[in-house]
């Protein structure tokens, strides 16, 4: 499990920094990647990486800000001009579908592939995805409706210790099977193995949480609380706190206390202002590092690894 950040900016793209986008690479787990937002040009962002357009299986968007949705339409569209026939999930507020059904109809786009648009309830909820990943959205504070997101993964049941059964000199076959399930097995000799003797513990399921645009607000603390991941916005440095307020957004200093408050492995933060450039950003992160010792402001095209607990 990866996360690639395809744009970092706040609003307008800058030439460091793009527009909203996010790519969770599930490759190893689920041979998919799952996107959340899709601002303008993010297929662009994405040719200078190895994301395969085909590969994206699911896409969830925070809110209907163009800096948000702008580079949806297009992707949409190349996805299904580069062989992807697999069908995409699409997740987002009330408003989503008529935005880009009305983009495909007008532009005349026919897509290759099924296209299941599911608009989301503004109380918020669960979805219950494939093969027991589960995604938990709530609303967040942005004078919009803007959802934050919490991936859950499955549990990993544990892996049957085989160098300790070395010794019983069992075969391939059922035996085995019934051990790894944790069954008690009678072998021809008359031993008796109890299965959950012969088990690795279970290794629980990371969980990723990402946010979109937002005030500092309590729905965040309960997306994030012992997320392995958490990824906040810091629109404003610390003294910018009125003005972050007054339009909806968090400062790093704010996402650093929120972190700290749920517990969290790990902080990302993105959507960034234009405004700040070089040792500008580097205060950003500095802010919040003297809050949250595991906060990283991140750039785009930066990857890094979801590690388990």
């Amino acid at each position: 499990m990866h996360l690639q950040f395809l744009g970092t900016g706040a609003g307008v793209p800058a030439k460091v920094r793009n527009v909203s986008a996010l790519a969770l690479k599930l490759l190893d787990e689920l041979n998919e990647v799952w996107l959340f937002d899709c601002g303008e040009a993010t297929q662009h962002q994405i040719l200078r990486t190895h994301i395969k357009p085909r590969k994206i299986r699911r896409i969830f968007i925070t809110h209907l800000h163009g800096d948000h949705i702008y580079g949806l339409p297009g992707l949409l569209s190349s996805r299904s001009n580069q062989a992807g026939q697999d069908p995409v999930d699409l997740y987002g507020p009330e408003g989503i579908k008529d935005f880009v059904l009305t983009s495909l109809r007008i532009s005349k786009t026919k897509l290759a592939y099924p296209l299941n648009i599911h608009e989301l309830s503004p109380q918020g909820g669960t979805l219950d995805l494939d093969k027991g990943w589960k995604a938990e959205y709530m609303p967040l504070e942005h004078g919009i409706l803007c959802f934050g997101y919490r991936i859950i993964e499955p549990d990993k049941v544990g892996q049957l210790l085989m160098d300790k059964l070395a010794a019983y000199e069992i075969p391939n076959g059922p035996i085995l099977g019934q051990l790894k399930a944790g069954a008690r097995v009678t072998l021809e000799d008359g031993r008796i193995l109890n299965g959950q003797d012969f088990l690795a513990p279970d290794q629980a399921g990371r969980i990723v949480t990402i946010l979109g645009d937002t005030r500092s607000c309590r729905n965040i603390l309960q997306l994030a609380r012992g997320a392995d991941v958490l990824v906040h916005e810091a629109t404003h440095q610390a003294s910018e706190a009125k003005i972050a307020r007054a339009y909806y957004h968090s400062t790093s200093a704010q996402a650093a206390q929120n972190a700290k408050q749920a517990h969290v492995k790990k902080l990302y933060l993105n959507h960034i202002s234009a405004r700040y450039l070089g040792k500008q950003c580097k205060q950003l992160e500095k802010e919040a590092q003297e809050i949250f010792s595991q906060a990283t402001l991140v750039n785009d095209f930066d990857e890094f690894e979801v590690l388990r607990s």
